[in-house]
């Protein structure tokens, strides 16, 4: 499972492709974080205008290593890169995988996009891969996060109290979600009502 989930992939849908990361992408992604300055947030991981280059550069060595498969979020209606969002932690013995180091310009959040990129990652996981279960994980002060993993339908696992140390000195406490596979019949039949009524 592992070689075949880190093979890159294009995903598409109608509100949102999702594209291997690639450094040709660095000045629109450059251009997408400064919709809300997500870097100056404390409690998420948004990389600042100045740290782009060497944050994509990051995840490309994580994938050239196999411990991660970055995507470029677009926007395809408006032709522009609008994000990122990985596929991390990948458990191949026990078919699990995480998805996570998401941020999305401020004006696509909460929005169709949003909602369809989470389906078509959660269907290529479980659908293609068999997964048995998908984990988000986000800052425990991270409301917004929260409830946009809760609205797909995840369950709380557990938090993890001072995960990890924050880039500003803090401890993190990590909340940890997941769908597992049982349960995705019905959180792909909820996503895909969600982006129905929106039209």
């Amino acid at each position: 499972m592992k070689d075949s989930m880190l093979q890159r992939v294009t995903l598409r849908g109608r509100y949102v492709e999702l594209v291997p990361l690639a450094m040709d992408h660095c000045d629109a992604l450059t251009s997408a974080v400064q919709d809300g300055r997500l870097w100056e947030v404390w409690y998420t991981s948004a990389p600042s205008p100045e740290n782009m280059k060497a944050e994509i550069h990051r995840r490309v060595e994580l994938r050239e290593s196999g411990r991660m498969l970055p995507f470029t979020v677009i926007d395809p209606n408006a032709g522009q890169a609008v994000g990122m969002t990985t596929y991390t932690n990948i458990d191949a013995d026990n078919r699990r995988v995480e998805i996570g180091s998401t941020w999305y310009a401020q004006r696509v959040q909460r929005t169709s996009l949003n909602t369809e990129a989470k389906l078509l990652l959660l269907a290529h996981a479980f659908d293609n891969f068999g997964c048995i279960a998908v984990e988000f994980r986000t800052h425990f002060m991270n409301r917004q996060s929260r409830r946009a993993i809760e609205r797909l339908g995840a369950k709380l696992d557990g938090i993890l109290r001072s995960h990890s140390v924050a880039p500003n000195g803090t401890l993190r406490d990590t909340c940890v979600y997941s769908i597992i596979a049982s349960e995705w019949p019905t959180v792909r039949a909820h996503l895909q009502w969600e982006l129905q009524k929106r039209r």
